[in-house]
């Protein structure tokens, strides 16, 4: 599962405001920022996370590590 800091350095490589992620992800904007407020894994439906974690891999962003060790971002290299 993914963090709430993954969230924030996420959205924050894709230059994407909370409004857009919560359209690309259907999360709403509420929901966001109180995720991202939460540096470790967040207490929220599993689904919530999904939908985010689903949005910012469509949009080129990969998830690496793990909670527990050395969670973090980077985007997939352009083929």
């Amino acid at each position: 599962m993914i963090t709430g800091g993954q969230v924030r350095a996420a959205r924050g490589f894709l230059k994407w405001s909370v409004p857009e992620l919560a359209q690309q992800s259907g999360v709403s904007t509420p929901t966001i920022h109180r995720l991202e407020q939460i540096d470790g894994l967040a207490p929220t439906r599993m689904q919530t996370m999904l939908d985010l974690k689903r949005a910012f891999e469509a949009a080129g962003v990969e998830f690496i590590g793990s909670p527990d060790n050395g969670p973090g971002v980077r985007l997939k290299p352009k083929e």
